[in-house]
This record gives C-alpha cells, sequence and structure tokens, in this order.
C-alpha cells in the first residue's frame, strides 16, 4: 500500500519488523540486569541476616579454638548452607582477625579475646558471556557485598 507523505509517495512495508529487531536485543539486555538485580538484592537481604547469626552461633565460643581465624571456617560452612544459592553464582569468603596486642601503638584492646569477623559475598551476574547477532558480550564483573561485626569470643552475647 503506497501512501502519500509529505508530497513524496512513499511505503512503510517492513518497517515494524525492523523496529522489532532493533528493540529485541535492547528488550533481552534489561531484562537480564533486572533478573541479575533482583538475584543480587534476594542474595544481599539474606546474607545479612544469615551473616551475623553465623557468625554469632560459630564465632562466639569456638569449640577447643584460641584464635579467630580457627572458626572462620564453620562460619563460612553455616552461610553457603542458609543461601541456598548455585555455587557458580554466589562466593562468599570469611576472614577473621583478632585485635592489635598492647604495646603496638597508642591503642589497647577493650577486651583481649575481641575478634573481628569479615564475611564477604560474591555475586557474578549470569549469563557471564552471551552471543547477539554476532555481537559477544559479556559481564566481566562481579559485585560485592561485606559485613563486619566483632565478637567476643568467650563471652556470648558481647558483640562490639
Amino acid at each position: 500500500m503506497k501512501e502519500v507523505v509529505g508530497g513524496r509517495i512513499g511505503s512503510h512495508d517492513g518497517q515494524m519488523a525492523i523496529e522489532l529487531a532493533v528493540m529485541i536485543p535492547v528488550c533481552i539486555v534489561v531484562a537480564l540486569v533486572s533478573y541479575n538485580l533482583c538475584r543480587f538484592i534476594e542474595a544481599c537481604a539474606t546474607f545479612d541476616r544469615v551473616a551475623l547469626d553465623a557468625i554469632v552461633s560459630q564465632g562466639v565460643s569456638p569449640p577447643g579454638e584460641q584464635s579467630a581465624l580457627a572458626s572462620t571456617g564453620a562460619v563460612r560452612a553455616c552461610i553457603e548452607d542458609a543461601l541456598a544459592m548455585p555455587s557458580c553464582e554466589v562466593e562468599v569468603g570469611v576472614s577473621g582477625a583478632e585485635p592489635v596486642a598492647l604495646g603496638r601503638g597508642l591503642t589497647f584492646p577493650v577486651s583481649p579475646l575481641l575478634a573481628t569477623y569479615t564475611c564477604t559475598l560474591r555475586y557474578r551476574p549470569w549469563p557471564s558471556s552471551f552471543v547477539i547477532a554476532g555481537v559477544s558480550m559479556g559481564a566481566p564483573l562481579v559485585l560485592t557485598h561485606e559485613r563486619t561485626l566483632t565478637v567476643d569470643r568467650f563471652r556470648p552475647g558481647v558483640v562490639v
């Protein structure tokens, strides 16, 4: 069907197909970004709640260990069990640090048995790479979220 547009005869056959071909990749990318953002927010919300509980339950009163570094494995395992997400998407890291001993600098610990645990959540977006219309795209980034809590290892309920 031909119509007169501005004094010229033109055809709009196929215009919708071209618009659709241009918009489908944009819609797919927006959908993937939204999906990954929702998964990351869900993982962060669960991680925030679970990490603190794991530190308080596993980090306080460690079974026989005398350092904060010994109970980081138990804290990490507790967090991974509670997250219940695939290991290809989420990676959990836990590090423990003991306070600076007396005589180093001008500061001293309030209690010599304090331990600071730092829990880190690393989220890798899905899919990590894909090809649309011969163009290779990837997401090399890793989203990171961190929680830190200082506890007294041998006095339950003392959180600093």
